[in-house]
């Protein structure tokens, strides 16, 4: 892991494309940082990313069995038909 020191107002480059900018140090070391890529640079705080990879990994433990059951259950459900929203009389 590099290590560097920045002050408020600096910045640091990842390739050509990746800037973070030091925007500000609270009172209570919290630091807010800005970062600059382009759209198509997923940029994450690390525990979203922590939680979508566990819920990716609990999604794929499924039993097959329980799968079945849900399908089965699923399949025999009658449908739910949408009900209109109820008529309004001018002026409200």
């Amino acid at each position: 892991m590099l290590v560097l020191s920045r002050k408020e107002g600096e910045s640091l480059v990842i390739g050509d494309q990746i800037s973070i900018t030091i925007l500000s140090v609270e009172a209570g070391g919290q630091v807010n940082i800005g970062v600059s890529a382009p759209r198509e640079v997923l940029v994450l705080r690390s525990e979203l990313q922590k939680a979508a990879t566990v819920n990716q990994d609990a999604a794929g433990t499924a039993s097959p069995l329980l799968v079945a059951k849900l399908e089965s259950a699923l399949s025999q459900r009658e449908p739910v038909s949408p009900t209109p929203p109820p008529e309004q009389t001018p002026g409200t």
